[in-house]
């Protein structure tokens, strides 16, 4: 069946985490992918990760996360030759994508002008940590520093100790998924207007769509958000130690909450409206520590769940990954081993399955520089200008 994206050519000249899987994400849906790093310096990622031999090998699980279904070949852009080669793939290519300092790549004269005029309908996306205007233009970033300019970790923590940074690099990999959508919006367009489109895409206003409801709160009447740890706003939606564990109870709304002190057996703490909720928190919030207390999380997240009130008890990745739910939603995706990499690995695929033609890993990431040849070989270059590209150091 066929994929979003089959017949889509991207050339990722991206490093790190937020550009690649932005690439990943529509090489998943059939896109044929051309991973683009300098020959002698690397795709910062593939050092990365928890096991230092594949770091050393250049085929870091960082790297090997969002390298599937990717071709990838070197290429030196600070040689003319290495320019000239980007500039035959751009003109064969539906999108490119770079992540670099704003202005880096029209001073090699491969900026969205000059590679437009090249391919007027090419998808151009810049990747960077502020966009490519502004007063933080040429100021660069990484997912943790965004977090801190951003206002997310001035909002993290509990009262007593924050600011503290998410832990997973949660801005990376939404303005991955941010850029994806950008990217698909992009080619939905073009399909209308024949035209190509130059995506600017800043960290930081990824971050501040992650604030979203934070942000219009704040602007409509200055309530900077707080950092209050597992408390949420409503007791009845907040989380709780549980005789062995903690327990997060999710009765959001007003029927939840009131489904919970029924099934509680409390009634007379039930709400009609969600200021008379606020205003009466931290006595709801003492009843339910006291309750939550008689049983285990476990015992507590059967009970209520088989009763439709949210709540689970808190898990450690080790119980999410063998949770059985996560065979059948096929967020994963098991390799035997693959080049570059020496026995079994999984990488995520998708959050998100379809009826037909969805996401799939079809090859393993490949090791760097794996598919130059091919791909040199394909815009029509011979094996001897190939030989000579290699000598130079261009590939």
């Amino acid at each position: 069946m066929t994929r979003p994206f089959e017949g889509i050519r991207i050339i990722d000249i991206t490093h790190v985490l937020a550009g690649p899987f932005a690439a990943y994400q529509l090489a998943v849906l059939g896109a044929d992918v051309i991973k683009v790093e300098h020959p002698d310096e690397p795709d910062q990622s593939r050092d990365g990760g928890t096991d230092r031999a594949l770091n050393r090998a250049h085929m870091g699980t960082s790297f090997l996360t969002q390298g599937s279904n990717k071709r990838s070949i070197t290429l030196d852009l600070k040689q003319a030759a290495g320019r000239e080669v980007l500039k035959k793939l751009a003109a064969r290519a539906d999108v490119m994508v770079e992540n670099y300092r704003p202005g880096a790549f029209a001073a090699l004269g491969l900026g969205y002008e000059a590679i437009s005029a090249i391919n007027p309908r090419l998808v151009y996306c810049s990747i960077s940590a502020f966009g490519q205007d502004g007063p933080r233009r040429d100021q660069t970033a990484y997912d943790h520093v965004i977090q801190a300019t951003s206002g997310l970790m001035a909002m993290t923590g509990t009262e007593e100790v924050h600011p503290i940074k998410f832990g997973a690099p949660a801005v990376d990999y939404a303005t991955g998924t941010m850029a994806a959508f950008a990217l698909a919006s992009a080619l939905f367009q073009r399909e209308k207007t024949g035209r190509g489109q130059h995506i600017d895409l800043a960290m930081f206003g990824v971050a501040m769509m992650l604030q979203a409801s934070h942000l219009t709160g704040y602007l409509r009447n200055g309530a900077e958000p707080k950092p209050h740890g597992n408390k949420q706003p409503f007791a009845t939606n907040s989380c709780y130690e549980a005789k062995d564990g903690l327990l997060m109870i999710g009765a959001s709304n007003l029927r939840q909450q009131k489904r919970l002190w029924q099934v509680l057996e409390r009634p007379e703490m039930i709400k009609t409206d969600n200021e008379a909720r606020l205003d009466d928190r931290e006595r709801e919030a003492a009843a339910l520590a006291d309750i939550v207390k008689t049983r285990t999380a476990d015992e507590w997240e059967k009970y209520l769940q088989a009763r439709h009130v949210p709540a689970a008890r808190v898990r450690r990745m080790a119980e999410a990954v063998a949770d059985p739910h996560m065979q059948p939603r096929h967020i994963v995706h098991r390799f035997d081993g693959a080049p570059g990499v020496d026995g079994p690995f999984a990488v995520p695929v998708a959050a998100f399955k379809f009826a037909h033609g969805g996401p799939q890993i079809d090859s393993p990431p490949r090791p760097m520089g794996a598919d130059t040849e091919a791909v040199l070989g394909e815009l029509g270059y011979t094996a001897a200008q190939i030989a000579d590209l290699r000598a130079a150091r261009v590939i």
